[in-house]
């Protein structure tokens, strides 16, 4: 079973979790996330991507997800050891108490309780050198997307690399986020779109196995519905007579701002399969929503989902919020209006997880100052009293229209709000981080067509107190102005992960458009001595896929409702 009927979260962390070690995850085992662009894999959203092995994929397509590793990980896990990439949960856990005074729930507790007791039982004693078939698994083919959001970066959206390449590096950025906002990421894209990519090669020859035990596979991107790999995937639903399909969940990430052609194809794609979920985003309300995610357009975006509400064939329509630090000013707006629409079509429509953003660490929610913080704290805590004292239920399915699993991540955040200091371990000081702030939304006006002080009237006093630091100030080591846009050999800022799971900031150098294996493949040196070494002509791309869009470091806890 999931889940024993009735049984809660944290009873069901006691029972299945705990006793096989204080840092088990079923996520490293069953869940992958795989950016087959350029080559990325990862277990969640919370640790950087690392790089899938070209030599072990040729003979076992499995390596997609069962890498090196993501192996040694399981080991620690199996052990009782923190894994450090996972820091995130570990902050959460070591928060003590969320602002219900219950013991809070990280999501390695989300992403563990969706797995069969006997499944957990398996692995929990399993050689973690086993090569282990995925139950979950999110892919991305490419970042095509027509959105370039404010927290999003070249890696994952093409909107976002016309930007750079228009404009140039956004200059100025000191903290962590700085590598992503430079050039055109051209390590995320490796491969021509009509060039063989060993990648998605990989996963189609794995796919025929995969497809005979995976209960649900999940598309994102860029916007999935561009991509003509979605079609692919739809077609096989249709057509196939793999037994499992008819019980396998297909899921996709689409900011529905897709134009009508698409729309309709998407929508009738969907009469064809038994279990399809939709994933979309938002966490603002109106003209803060389409500053926050430039290029969605609320009118037409609040109708699209109204649209698909009505016509889709689904399960289960989602919708995944970034907690960031903007956000915050029409939050509760923008519950009231995911309310109505549970109102309308049933207390799943959606369903509400509540990310909070880390990186770029000068956007998480923790970079506000503290009478910001409490003003928001305070609003949030007053709006979740008022709704869980009206108790409302749907009158077309006779739930809660605020799930309790909601309402435990919005008290979560409250929590965070009050409790957490630093949005990760390597983020920098707090005037950095109000200097990246203002320096990088000056630029997003300027090359966007925003205007923050109009949009955001109740930060404005504080926006306009940020003192902005010369560039040329000694004593912070800035590599972020490169000599010009998108030369090889210019510096950046990379986050990586290391064998032990240690997340990091390195310095790394822009790459060429070849791809690469592992970390060790950055080092020029490596290929000095070989005859066809040209050191204009780099043997390796770099592979950082940044943050993602939608839940880095965040979660996304998936909505289990209380039997």
């Amino acid at each position: 079973m999931v889940r024993k009927v009735g049984e809660t979260h944290r009873e069901f962390k006691e029972r299945m979790i705990d006793p096989v070690s204080e840092s088990f995850c079923g996520a490293k085992w069953y869940n992958a996330t795989i950016w087959l662009g350029h080559g990325g894999t990862t277990s969640c959203h919370h640790p950087p991507a690392h790089q899938i092995d070209l030599e072990d994929i040729k003979e076992n397509p499995s390596a997609i997800h069962n890498s090196r590793h993501k192996k040694k990980m399981r080991q620690m896990m199996q052990e009782g050891t923190r894994p450090k990439e996972c820091e995130y949960c570990w902050k959460i856990e070591d928060m003590g108490k969320d602002s219900d005074g219950n013991e809070p729930v990280s999501d390695r507790t989300y992403k563990t309780v969706i797995y069969e007791d006997r499944d957990l039982k398996h692995i929990a004693t399993l050689d973690p050198n086993a090569d282990v078939n995925l139950k979950t698994c999110e892919v991305a083919f490419d970042r095509t997307c027509q959105l370039a959001c404010s927290y999003c970066n070249p890696a994952f959206s093409s909107t976002w690399v016309k930007d750079i390449r228009t404009n140039g590096g956004y200059q100025g950025i000191k903290s962590d986020a700085r590598g992503h906002f430079i050039d055109d990421a051209p390590y995320a894209m490796p491969f021509d779109t009509d060039e063989f990519n060993p990648y998605v090669d990989a996963f189609w020859r794995w796919w025929p196995e995969l497809s005979k035990e995976l209960e649900e596979i999940r598309v994102t991107g860029g916007e999935p519905l561009m991509t003509p790999s979605i079609y692919k995937l739809f077609d096989w639903f249709k057509e196939t007579d793999e037994p499992n399909a008819k019980k396998m969940r297909l899921a996709i990430n689409s900011n529905l701002m897709a134009k009508e052609g698409l729309l309709n194809k998407f929508i009738d794609a969907t009469q064809h399969i038994d279990h399809f979920h939709v994933y979309t985003s938002c966490e603002a309300y109106g003209k803060q929503a389409e500053y926050i995610r430039d290029g969605l357009d609320w009118e037409i975006w609040t109708s699209q989902f109204e649209r698909f509400a009505n016509e889709g064939r689904y399960e289960g329509v989602h919708m995944m919020m970034t907690i960031n630090a903007l956000c915050l000013d029409t939050i509760t707006e923008f519950w009231d209006w995911t309310l109505d629409m549970k109102r309308k079509y049933g207390h799943h429509v959606p369903g509400i997880s509540v990310n909070i953003l880390r990186f770029p660490s000068f956007q998480s929610p923790l970079t506000l100052p503290d009478h910001l913080r409490k003003m928001y704290h305070d609003e949030i805590s007053n709006w979740l009293d008022a709704v869980r004292e009206r108790g409302e239920k749907s009158h077309i399915t006779g739930a809660e229209l605020l799930q309790p699993w909601e309402q435990d991540q919005i008290a979560r955040l409250i929590e965070y709000l009050d409790v957490v200091k630093t949005p990760h371990r390597n983020t920098a000081e707090q005037d950095l981080l109000h200097h990246d702030f203002k320096v990088f939304y000056e630029q997003y006006d300027a090359r966007r067509g925003f205007n923050f002080r109009e949009t955001f009237p109740r930060l404005v006093e504080w926006y306009d107190s940020i003192d902005v630091k010369d560039i040329t100030d000694d004593e912070i080591q800035d590599i972020q102005a490169p000599d010009s846009t998108g030369i090889t050999n210019t510096l950046y800022a990379k986050r990586i992960v290391t064998e032990d799971g240690e997340v990091k900031v390195v310095e790394m150098k822009v790459r060429g458009r070849q791809t690469g294996e592992s970390e060790d493949d950055y080092d020029d040196e490596k290929y000095k001595e070989e005859a066809d070494y040209n050191p204009n002509i780099k043997r390796k791309a770099g592979s950082s896929i940044g943050w993602d869009t939608e839940t880095d470091g965040l979660g996304g806890a998936v909505d289990v409702e209380t039997d």
